[in-house]
């Protein structure tokens, strides 16, 4: 409610500019969470696409963007396993091109 209260403050403000001055409007700030970002940062890498590389990596902390990126090689290989029938091991490792063990 506070936040709905919010936005609608500051847009009559910015509608009403002060003293004549023209209305400054900012542009609103899109905020990509680190799932998000992992996810676009590895597709690019398959697609070998250097900018959308270069945007991801730039939307979390390197830290954060690595942790996204294991999670996501995590899931991506239980799915896998599981669509094969397989233990995940065996898929990582056939995924890697590494012997099965």
């Amino acid at each position: 409610m506070f936040g709905r209260l919010r936005k609608t403050w500051r847009k009559k403000t910015a509608e009403r500019p002060e003293e004549g001055q023209p209305a400054i409007r900012r542009p609103e700030k899109v905020t990509h969470n680190l799932f998000e970002a992992a996810a676009v940062y590895v597709s690019a890498c398959a697609e070998d696409d250097q900018d959308q590389i270069d945007e991801a990596a730039a939307w979390v902390s390197p830290e954060a963007l690595s942790f996204g990126v294991n999670e996501l090689a995590c899931r991506a290989v239980i799915a896998l396993a599981r669509e094969r029938d397989e233990s995940p091991q065996t898929v990582a490792r056939t995924l890697l091109g590494l012997p099965a063990v």
